[in-house]
């Protein structure tokens, strides 16, 4: 993702119409006891929502945890409103909770509005602190005021096996209140302590094959997909995650994403925000054995210009499909969503997906489509996509004009309403050099054709999935979202964890492509703080969002083009042109790329590392 200056948005209002699947409860109605060399995913703050009355919470007054006018909840009608008095004043809120021993991840996130009536650009006069324990994990002011909720999400693995209070104090001077409303508190853990048996990925060799119809306008979809994988690693698996990852954009009572009929195994609890699906198997699956499971699947496109949101009659349907997540060594990634990057991290897999839609919409989507007449006044677009992370596609009256680039790559622009035909054609243009220029120096692109749906009103910039993005009119952007292309499509990495790996990789890229050497960017570089690192997970850059562009992207390629210097430009081409051949439809790790990099070179690189803040 290409992002644009840091700033607020409103949670999208995302309980659509009821859709023929049947949603899921957020806990199961039974569940098995947990091996004691497990973890069982669970959230373990109670009444997080507010919605069952005030336990176990414990409030400064009766009337923090509240559904008083002036301020609206997240979800449901109750939420948490401390301070917003206007005189001195303090309100605090707090609860117990228990992260389990057994879970290697716990994340925290909570939903925080903030409105004021201080007009001051440059002084904290209330603030609002998160605690864990003792540890203070951040601190709002009003000079964080925005105009709906935002979430705040912090890793929190540090206090497994602890009982501590989560605590939230807000604090207001003499005069002019500041609101700090609080809702949908959640503290999900995940990741056993003990390992797999081996660091292999499994579920392995994805495939997925999905049917869905929509609504006469594109925003709701209805239908059924299968997924058949194989199990790669000697521990048999037991069970999968299926990710509905846009469940986010909505809540747990009014999902977007909706699964039911649930076949070829059981399904458990849905965790992570409603964003991780545990569906039992019928019988632990060995070592290379296959398996299929498949269900009804239900999608409601929330309004708004995002990647999964609709900008008028304009449709954008990106993460909807849920895909399965990955075991390694480190147990389950069932790592939450965040808005400010991607947590997507799949392995490479095989669609084919039917959409049959209004004749009178367009719909891009990932892989090669084919189009056909369906039943009256319809048409069916089959795209088949081969070795690709992830399904994306748009829907609506776009205007189309198509190309080819000089090495053969079909381009195909989408553009919405109120995008210039010499901008559509200057995107065109874009995409057909940055797509050879990417290419020639990584490897020859494999996804058939590449489509762009262009619309300005794109708050994030751009956003990436395989042979297909999103983009505004910007030939920077463009070019940067077609080098993802190469780092998440191709060679893929976990996107939460690692982010710098296809962020500072596609940036580097993008440079490359536009003649820029990046001449002395890295004496620019400031650290904000010495926990702030090139490789820190989104985690981190979550409670620390101003700078997550700017060390990430900036720093990041900084840093490739420092390399670039010690290693000097042939050198470095042939790393990164053998690097995405031997990763070519598999993942990338900082150790690997680390250890390629020395590889490539006499030179010690060990203090390169440690001064560029590369960590892994």
């Amino acid at each position: 993702m290409r992002p644009t200056p840091h700033k607020s948005l409103a949670a999208a209002a995302c309980a659509a119409a009821a859709l023929a699947a049947v949603s899921l409860p957020a806990t199961p109605a039974s569940a098995q006891a947990p091996r004691a060399d497990a973890c069982t995913p669970a959230q373990v703050v109670a009444n997080g929502g507010f919605e069952s009355g005030t336990s176990p919470w414990t409030q400064s007054s009766t009337s923090v945890i509240t559904d008083r006018t002036g301020e609206s909840a997240h979800g449901g009608t109750h939420f948490a409103w401390l301070n917003g008095v206007g005189s001195t004043h303090t309100d605090t809120l707090s609860q117990s909770v228990t992260i389990p021993s057994g879970c290697s991840k716990a994340t925290l996130t909570f939903w925080l509005h903030i409105d004021t009536a201080e007009t001051t650009s440059s002084t904290a006069y209330d603030k609002l602190t998160a605690k864990i324990g003792s540890t203070t994990l951040a601190t709002y002011s009003n000079l964080d005021k925005n105009t709906g909720y935002v979430q705040k999400s912090f890793d929190v693995s540090g206090f497994a096996g602890q009982t501590v209070d989560l605590a939230f104090t807000g604090t207001e001077d003499y005069s002019l209140q500041t609101s700090f409303v609080i809702d949908d508190v959640a503290l999900d853990t995940s990741g056993g302590s003990t390992p797999p048996a081996d660091s292999t990925r499994t579920p392995a060799a994805p495939s997925y094959n999905v049917s869905l119809t929509s609504n006469a306008s594109g925003n709701g979809w209805t239908g059924h997909e299968s997924a058949t994988f194989t199990n790669a690693s000697s521990t048999a698996l037991s069970e999968v995650y299926l990710r509905l990852w846009d469940n986010y954009h909505g809540t747990c009572s009014a999902m977007p994403i909706t699964v039911g009929n649930v076949t070829g195994g059981t399904a458990g609890a849905l965790s992570v925000g409603c964003t991780a699906l545990k569906i039992d198997l019928p019988a632990p699956l060995p070592q290379g054995q296959s398996a299929t499971i498949g269900f009804d699947l239900g999608i409601s496109v929330p309004s708004g210009a995002d990647r999964f949101g609709a900008d008028g009659a304009f449709n954008n349907i990106g993460n909807a499909l849920p895909v399965l997540a990955i075991r390694d060594a480190a147990g389950w990634h069932l790592d939450p969503y965040t808005n400010n990057g991607e947590s997507f991290y799949s392995l490479a897999a095989d669609f084919k997906v039917t959409l049959d839609h209004p004749t009178g919409l367009l719909v891009p989507a990932t892989g090669t489509s084919v189009d056909t007449p369906g039943s009256s006044g319809r048409t069916v677009t089959t795209a088949t996509a081969t070795k690709v992370r992830d399904f994306a596609w748009a829907a609506g009256p776009f205007s189309k004009i198509s190309g080819t680039s000089p090495a053969g790559t079909a381009i195909n622009i989408y553009s919405v309403s109120g995008i210039s035909s010499s901008d559509a054609q200057s995107m065109l243009a874009t995409a057909k050099s940055a797509v050879d220029t990417h290419a020639a120096r990584f490897g020859a692109y494999p996804y058939g054709e590449l489509d762009a749906v262009i619309d300005n009103n794109y708050w994030f910039g751009g956003m990436e999935y395989p042979g297909f993005v999103l983009d505004l009119v910007s030939t920077t952007a463009l070019t940067h979202e077609i080098g993802h292309q190469w780092w998440y499509g191709i060679v893929g990495d976990d996107e939460y964890n690692n982010p710098w790996l296809d962020e500072a990789f596609a940036d580097y890229s993008t440079d490359l492509a536009q003649n820029k050497t990046g001449t002395n960017c890295w004496n620019s570089v400031s650290w904000a703080s010495s926990a702030e690192k090139i490789t820190n997970s989104m985690a981190y850059w979550d409670a620390h969002s101003s700078r997550y562009s700017t060390v990430v992207y900036g720093y990041g390629k900084c840093a490739l083009h420092d390399l670039r210097r010690v290693l000097g430009d042939g050198v470095m081409a042939k790393l990164l042109k053998d690097y995405a051949t031997s990763h070519w439809y598999g993942v990338s790790t900082t150790a690997e790329f680390k250890a390629a990099a020395q590889a490539a070179t006499s030179t010690d690189l060990t203090s390169f590392w440690t001064q560029h803040r590369i960590d892994g």
